[in-house]
C-alpha cells in the first residue's frame, strides 16, 4: 500500500446553516460567521495537500481519491478573511486604510484626555479631592473618582457614584468636548467596521454551494479516517460479505473487551444449520458469545471492519432482532417470562428469511417443562421461517431435540473443573452440561447428598450425561491436539521462511561472486589494452626489429600469466599420446602438426624463437602457438580428434569473443606496421565470428587507405 500511516487533523467546524441562509438573501455576516466559513475553506485546502502529501499512489484509493478531488478551497479568500479579522471580537486595523486612521485618532485622543486629567488629579488643587489617583471610565467617557463630600469643587458631569456613596464619578468639563469627540470617532469605528464585514460577507456570495458541500464531505472524510483509527485500534479486518445467508467469524473478539483479556470465539453459522444452541454453566461466556456475534455482524453491516481473522464472511440482513436481559417491571406488572414473551411477539411479527435472531435464555422463568416445550416450537418456527438464529438455554430438551433435528446445532462454554471457572471458548457441535454434581462436589457438599440427588435421575437421563460426557472430552481431546499441531504449523512456516532467507542471502553472495569476477576480467581487460596502446607507441617509435620482438615476448608473457585454462582442453591434452610428442629440433616451416589446444591440424610458417613458440597457421588464422601444444597429426582416432576438435573450438570461440574488439585505431603507423596489426586484427575477429569491424587510419596522404584497401582485396580474412 502507497501510504504513509498518518491521519489527518479533523478540527471542529461549526454548523453554518444560518449562514448560508443569510448568504442567500445578501446579509452580512458577523466576524466569527466569516471566522467559521474561513475555517472550512482552509481545513479542506489542508485536507487536499494531505491526501497529495501522504498517498504517494492516489490510484490504489480510488473512493477516497474523488471525495478529496471534489473538496473546494479557497486560499485567497481564507487569507483575507485570517488578515482582516484577528478573532471574533476584533478586527484588524489594516482591515482598511480608514479603519486605520480612525483607530489611530483616538488613541492620541485617548491619550490626550488621559494626559489633561492625570494633571488634574495630581495637582495641588485637586488632588485633596480624589478618592484615587486614577482615571477611569463610565458610559465609554473618562473620568475621575472624587470624594462624595467634595463633589461640589470639580466642574463636570457625574456618571456614577459607588455603592457606598463615598465616590462620585466625575467628567470634567474641561474634557467633556473631548470626550465627545471620541464617542464620535467611536461611532465612526462601529461604521467601518459594518463596512469592512459587509465587503468580506462579499467574498463568500459565489461559495455558497461550495462551502455547503465541503461540510458534507469533511463530514464523510471524519467518520472514513475514524472508522480506520478505530479498526486499526482493535486490529480489525475487513470482512467478506456473502450473498448466501452465512456467517463465519473466525476467532471473533468481543470488541469491548480488553485484548490481554479477551477469548476468541469461532462460529459458523447458516452453512449447514440455521439454529444454533449455546448451553453451559452460568456466568461461562454464553450471553458474551452471543453478544460478540449480534456486535461483530452490526458493526460490518454498518460498513466497520470487525475484530477477527482474516476471511471471515458476514450476510448483511435486513434486521437483526435481540431478546438479551432480564427487563421484568413491577410498575408494569412484567414478570421475567412475560417481559421475554412480549419481546418473542414483536420478533416472530417482524422477523423475515433474512433476518437474525439472537435469544438469550430462551423460555425461562416458567414451568421448566412447558418453557422447554415453547422454546422448541419457536425455534421451530424460526427455521422454517429460514432466519437464523443463535439461543442459549438450560433445558436438557433443547439439547437433545438440537442433537436428532436437521438444521440444529449445539454448542457449549468449556469449562474447567479442576478450577471451578470458566474458560470461555466456544466449543460448536457438543452440547454444555450443567456440571452440578461435580461443581458441588467440589465445593464440599456432603457425598450422601449428591449420591441421592443422583438416584432421582432416570437412566435415560444417566445415558445421556454421560453420553454428553464422552462427546465433551473427546471434543477437548481434538481442540488439544489441534491446538498442537496449529503450532507445530506455525514452526515449520516459521522454518521455511527461515530457509527462504538464508537461500535468498546464498543467491545474492552468488550474484556478488559473479559481479566481482566481472569487475576483475574488466580490470585485465583493461590493463591488457593499455598494454596493446604501449606496445603501438613503440613499434611507431622504433623501426628496430629486435624492440619489437621484445615487445612482443612481453605481451606474450603477460598473457601466459593471466591465461585461463580450460579444464575440457587440459583434460584432451592428457589424451594425447606421448609418442607423438615435438621437440623444438623436429619443428619446421611447413611442416604439419596438430594444435592440441585448438583440436585442429595446421602448417607451421616460422622456426622455433626463444620463447619455445612457433607461427603456426590454422585454417585462414595465423597465431603464435607454444610447442608443448604441437604434436604429429594423429589420422586414426578421428572420434577423439573430433571430440577435442568440437571442445576446443568452444572453448577458443568463447576466449576470443571474450577479448575482441570491433574496431581498430591505425592513427600514426607506418604502411608495413599497419598491415602487420590489421592483419591480427582481422584474424581475431573471424575467429569472434564479428559481422562487421571498424579500422580508423585517418586522412593524411591517403597511403594506408590505399594499401589497405588492396590488402583487403587479397585477403582470405574479408
Amino acid at each position: 500500500m502507497s501510504y504513509r500511516n498518518t491521519c489527518p487533523c479533523f478540527s471542529e467546524i461549526a454548523t453554518i446553516t444560518i449562514e448560508l441562509k443569510k448568504l442567500e438573501s445578501n446579509h452580512p455576516l458577523s466576524a466569527k460567521s466569516l471566522l467559521n466559513l474561513a475555517h472550512i475553506f482552509q481545513l479542506s485546502q489542508e485536507l487536499k495537500d494531505y491526501f497529495n502529501k501522504d498517498f504517494l499512489d492516489v490510484s490504489e484509493y480510488p473512493i477516497l481519491a474523488n471525495l478529496f478531488a471534489e473538496l473546494y478551497a479557497n486560499r485567497s479568500v481564507s487569507d483575507k478573511i485570517f488578515q482582516c479579522i484577528l478573532d471574533e471580537n476584533t478586527i484588524d486595523d489594516k482591515a482598511s486604510k480608514t479603519l486605520q486612521s480612525i483607530r489611530k485618532k483616538q488613541k492620541k485622543l485617548e491619550q490626550d484626555i488621559r494626559m489633561k486629567l492625570n494633571d488634574m488629579i495630581h495637582s495641588s488643587t485637586y488632588s485633596k479631592y480624589m478618592q484615587e489617583n486614577i482615571v477611569t471610565l463610565r458610559n465609554n467617557r473618562f473620568v475621575i473618582p472624587v470624594k462624595e463630600e467634595y463633589r461640589s469643587q470639580i466642574k463636570g458631569f457625574i456618571h456614577d457614584i459607588s455603592n457606598a456613596g463615598s465616590t462620585v464619578f466625575i467628567e470634567p468639563i474641561s474634557v467633556f468636548e473631548m470626550n465627545n469627540e471620541l464617542n464620535g470617532l467611536k461611532k465612526e469605528e462601529e461604521l467601518e467596521i459594518e463596512k469592512i464585514l459587509q465587503e468580506l460577507t462579499k467574498l463568500f456570495y459565489p461559495y455558497a454551494k461550495e462551502l455547503e458541500l465541503d461540510v458534507t464531505l469533511i463530514g464523510k472524510l471524519d467518520f472514513i479516517f475514524a472508522k480506520a483509527k478505530f479498526s486499526k485500534s482493535m486490529q480489525a479486518t475487513t470482512p467478506i460479505i456473502n450473498r448466501k445467508k452465512e456467517i463465519h467469524l473466525k476467532n471473533a473478539r468481543h470488541p469491548f473487551i480488553e485484548k490481554d483479556k479477551v477469548v476468541p470465539i469461532s462460529v459458523d453459522l447458516g452453512d449447514t444449520f440455521s439454529i444454533l444452541l449455546i448451553t453451559g454453566p452460568n456466568t461461562g461466556g454464553k450471553t458474551v458469545a452471543l453478544k460478540t456475534v449480534g456486535l461483530l455482524t452490526c458493526m460490518a453491516c454498518s460498513g466497520l471492519n470487525i475484530p477477527c481473522d482474516q476471511n471471515s464472511s458476514i450476510y448483511v440482513f435486513d434486521h437483526i432482532f435481540a431478546d438479551i436481559g432480564d427487563d421484568q417491571s413491577i410498575l408494569d406488572s412484567l414478570s421475567t417470562f412475560s417481559s421475554h414473551m412480549l419481546n418473542m411477539v414483536e420478533i416472530t411479527k417482524q422477523a423475515t428469511e433474512n433476518s437474525l435472531i439472537l435469544v438469550d435464555e430462551l423460555g425461562s422463568g416458567t414451568d421448566p417443562l412447558e418453557g422447554a416445550n415453547l422454546a422448541i416450537s419457536i425455534l421451530d418456527y424460526f427455521k422454517v421461517m429460514g432466519s437464523l438464529t443463535i439461543a442459549t438455554t438450560h433445558y436438557q430438551e433443547l439439547k437433545q431435540y438440537a442433537l436428532v433435528t436437521d438444521g440444529f446445532e449445539n454448542a457449549s462454554v468449556e469449562f474447567d473443573l479442576s478450577t471451578l471457572s470458566p474458560t470461555y471458548k466456544l466449543l460448536v457441535g457438543i452440547p454444555g452440561k450443567s456440571n452440578a454434581f461435580e461443581i458441588s462436589r467440589k465445593l464440599g457438599l456432603d457425598e450422601a447428598i449428591i449420591k441421592k440427588a443422583q438416584s432421582f435421575m432416570t437412566s435415560n437421563q444417566i445415558d445421556i450425561e454421560n453420553l454428553l460426557k464422552n462427546i465433551y472430552d473427546d471434543k477437548s481431546l481434538i481442540e488439544k491436539e489441534k491446538s498442537q499441531i496449529s503450532q507445530e504449523l506455525a514452526r515449520v512456516s516459521t522454518l521455511r521462511k527461515s530457509l527462504e532467507k538464508e537461500k535468498e542471502a546464498i543467491k545474492q553472495q552468488q550474484q556478488n561472486l559473479i559481479h566481482q569476477a566481472k569487475l576483475d576480467a574488466r580490470n585485465i581487460l583493461l590493463q591488457a589494452k593499455e598494454d596493446a596502446n604501449e606496445i603501438i607507441k613503440q613499434m611507431s617509435s622504433s623501426s628496430n626489429r629486435k624492440d619489437l620482438e621484445n615487445a612482443r615476448n612481453t605481451l606474450n608473457a603477460k598473457i601466459k600469466d593471466i591465461r585461463l585454462t580450460d579444464t575440457t582442453n587440459e583434460h584432451n591434452s592428457n589424451l594425447v599420446d606421448v609418442k607423438n610428442t615435438l621437440e623444438a629440433k623436429d619443428i619446421k616451416p611447413n611442416m604439419e602438426v596438430f594444435v592440441t589446444n585448438l583440436g585442429q591440424n595446421g602448417i607451421v610458417l616460422s622456426h622455433v624463437s626463444k620463447s619455445n613458440e612457433v607461427q603456426v597457421q590454422v585454417g585462414n588464422l595465423k597465431m603464435n602457438i607454444s610447442i608443448k601444444h604441437l604434436t604429429l597429426p594423429d589420422k586414426t582416432n578421428k572420434s577423439t580428434s573430433s571430440l577435442a576438435t568440437n571442445n576446443a573450438k568452444v572453448s577458443h570461440h568463447i576466449s576470443k569473443t571474450r577479448m575482441i574488439k570491433s574496431e581498430i585505431n591505425v592513427m600514426g603507423l607506418n604502411v608495413e606496421e599497419s598491415i602487420f596489426v590489421v592483419d591480427k586484427f582481422l584474424d581475431d575477429a573471424s575467429l569472434g565470428k564479428l559481422q562487421t569491424v571498424r579500422i580508423v587510419h585517418g586522412k593524411g596522404t591517403g597511403k594506408l587507405r590505399n594499401r589497405h584497401s588492396s590488402f583487403f582485396k587479397k585477403s582470405s580474412s574479408c
